[in-house]
């Protein structure tokens, strides 16, 4: 397997930006706007509708402060079972159904763009190098994804659930992770599913705006101490673990926790049992957030210097479009590419290496 080819962030224009833009233009290549920010003349905290003091839709750029991460060479080892691993997915044409004696579900390219050369090393990572294993994580995956509706939780059926922005998507840490704040204080709705569908469906679009070179994203939770005796029950906090763990490994960079009632610390004691202890060291409790999240990307409400308002009927669609629109341009790159498995995500995101060539990355 070839070297990964190290990234680099190029440093963003001092430009005037558009006081107000109705929509993104569509003529603009959404993927382009973390890698090309000099180029396309775009300054660092332009935000999707032009918002400014207050902001009010989410940064379409990464902070000048950022330092994305650098991949190092798989060792021998790794590199014959990641090969193992690509050769097996390259032969799956259905995936399991959970129900018993059910018929096998016909992959699609939704599937197939999903199965990057990334992904397969996050299973890879996750399993200890296990290749069995790892691909039988994998078709778990796809068989969870199909069968818990990603693809039919859309803006319009999730939109109630963030209606008062208890969950917002805005801005990058210190390594280009894009931030997902968690407001429990603005809950809204009453303790079901649906919440955990909600969670799933923010995860998703935060996915979506990862730049090219970061697979990981950052969690940003407060407390702000006003939830009394109020705290998810322990059945949904398993179940929010079970989904994290057992289908999005290696995804959680970063988790920053602040302002945490006692009654939180009580559910944490009993939900630590179920966190593998890899996601527990990524777990910063009450610290400055300043030293993780540049502060002119980081809320005023978590420490930083962004003035913030959230207005549903204005931040829900631009969020959308936003994420829309790239994962529409990483289709466009995969298809023109020749709609390989184990395809470079870094590709894929916008990056101008690291394309897969005859299925090998």
């Amino acid at each position: 397997m070839a070297a990964v080819t190290q990234f680099q962030q190029p440093a963003a224009a001092e430009v005037a930006v558009p006081d107000k833009l109705s929509k993104i233009d569509s003529s603009v290549d959404i993927q382009d706007l973390h890698t090309s920010a000099a180029r396309l003349s775009i300054a660092e905290n332009a935000t999707v509708d032009g918002s400014s003091n207050p902001v009010k839709t989410p940064f379409i750029n990464l902070s000048p402060q950022t330092k994305l991460p650098t991949t190092p060479p798989l060792a021998e080892d790794q590199s014959t079972r990641y090969s193992k691993l690509l050769s097996t997915v390259q032969t799956w044409t259905t995936k399991p159904s959970s129900t018993p004696n059910a018929s096998a579900i016909p992959i699609t390219d939704s599937d197939r763009m999903w199965l990057t050369s990334e992904c397969f090393l996050r299973y890879l990572r996750a399993t200890k190098w296990d290749v069995q294993q790892a691909a039988t994580r994998l078709q778990a995956t796809l068989t969870w994804r199909h069968e818990y509706g990603l693809e039919n939780h859309t803006p319009e059926y999730i939109s109630p659930e963030n209606a008062t922005g208890k969950q917002v998507l805005l801005g990058y840490d210190v390594a280009g992770r894009p931030c997902l704040y968690l407001n429990p204080g603005k809950q809204n709705t009453e303790r079901s599913n649906k919440q955990v569908e909600h969670l799933v469906f923010m995860l998703e679009r935060t996915l979506d705006l990862l730049p090219a070179g970061q697979e990981t994203l950052a969690l940003l939770i407060n407390f702000d101490k006003k939830m009394g005796g109020d705290r998810p029950p322990l059945w949904q906090g398993k179940q929010v673990l079970n989904i994290l763990q057992s289908h999005y490994p290696e995804r959680l960079g970063r988790a920053l926790v602040v302002n945490i009632p006692w009654v939180v610390w009580t559910f944490l004691k009993l939900i630590n049992p179920f966190i593998d202890p890899a996601t527990r060291e990524k777990i910063k409790y009450d610290q400055d957030l300043r030293q993780f999240v540049p502060p002119s990307q980081l809320l005023k409400t978590y420490g930083g210097d962004v003035d913030f308002v959230y207005e549903h009927d204005v931040y829900w669609p631009a969020l959308n479009e936003l994420a829309g629109k790239k994962r529409d341009a990483m289709m466009e790159r995969w298809v023109k590419a020749g709609k390989k498995v184990g395809e470079s995500e870094r590709y894929l995101r916008g990056g101008e290496d690291s394309k897969v060539e005859d299925g090998h990355a």
